[in-house]
């Protein structure tokens, strides 16, 4: 078998953690516990979600751009550490990298603020430079915490090289049917699917019903992730409700990241989608238990061993 060959373009971030009994109100002051400093950002999550998950041999190439700062030298050093490949991570040298401030309440809930800084001039000019990459890929990774004409950008040259695309439309926002029918694979969360198509979503049935709304749109695949409850996977010959794994949960910072970044290494290996969604529901229930977004991005191993139990 050929080598797997995952590409995913999206943010770098550098997330600054407070861990908190619960999220402050607006103008209330809390006293916290821990604080961590830790890497995140979508994509970035996504391509150490997708390195950590991938059988051996698997290249994970990621597409971003970072300041010419300490937090964008610290951000490359974590990827590498991941190998992944970094050639076209670019450096920004007039904006910052991104920073996140998230709050962590004891029941696992977060609130998160975001400067964007150097994510949002990540340009299709700089996807051009990367076009050889995303037409030599098995699937493309995207989010939107870039420009959402770099995405667009990005999938028309996924689109034309046949290379599948999943899109991970967050943060939420509404989406026009040039990119939906491009794209593969879709992995909104329910306030993502409701924004989309108007559905509120609590459950199988009104997850069913925003899936439907999205196929007429043109995405053949949906997958609309529950949090707690699982996810609902909806394809032309496949509707199956994923019945999640039960963990404690300390932090649910990056576990949609986890999701999408292990179904893209399972995908990119040949597995079929059923396989590589319960294979992504058990990397994302993992993520769960460890505080941090790219800190809780579990082992391949890990993932086995939970499947197995």
């Amino acid at each position: 078998m050929a080598r797997a060959n995952v590409v995913v373009m999206g943010s770098s971030n550098t997330d600054m953690i407070i861990q908190i009994k619960k999220i402050p109100r607006p103008g209330e002051t809390l006293l916290g516990d821990k604080f961590n400093i830790a890497q995140g950002g979508k994509g970035a999550n996504q391509a150490v979600g997708a390195a950590r998950a991938a059988k051996p041999g698997t290249q994970v190439t990621f597409i971003a751009k970072v300041g010419k700062d300490v937090f964008g030298d610290q951000a490359i050093a974590g990827f590498k550490k991941d190998k992944i490949q970094t050639d076209y991570i670019f450096r920004d040298s007039k904006n910052p990298s991104g920073v996140a401030l998230i709050f962590v309440a004891e029941d696992g809930k977060n609130s998160i603020g975001v400067a964007s800084g150097a994510n949002a001039t990540l340009s299709p000019g700089d996807v051009k430079k990367a076009a050889q990459a995303i037409k030599s890929a098995d699937i493309l990774v995207l989010q939107l915490e870039t420009p959402l004409e770099t995405v667009q950008a990005a999938i028309e040259i996924a689109d034309q090289a046949e290379v599948p695309v999943i899109l991970n439309p967050a943060p939420a926002q509404k989406l026009p049917q040039e990119i939906l029918q491009k794209v593969t694979i879709l992995t909104p969360n329910e306030i993502e699917a409701e924004t989309l198509t108007g559905i509120a979503v609590k459950n199988k049935t009104t997850a069913a019903q925003a899936a439907k709304i999205l196929h007429d749109q043109g995405v053949p695949i949906v997958i609309v992730t529950l949090g707690a409850k699982g996810a609902y996977l909806s394809a032309p010959a496949l509707k199956e409700m994923i019945k999640p794994f039960k963990v404690k949960a300390l932090d649910t910072t990056a576990a949609g990241d986890i999701f999408n970044g292990s179904l893209a290494a399972a995908l990119s290996e040949g597995t079929g989608l059923l396989e590589a969604v319960h294979f992504a529901s058990a990397a994302a229930a993992l993520s769960v238990t460890k505080l941090g977004a790219q800190p809780s991005a579990p082992r391949r191993r890990e993932i086995n061993e939970l499947l197995k139990a």
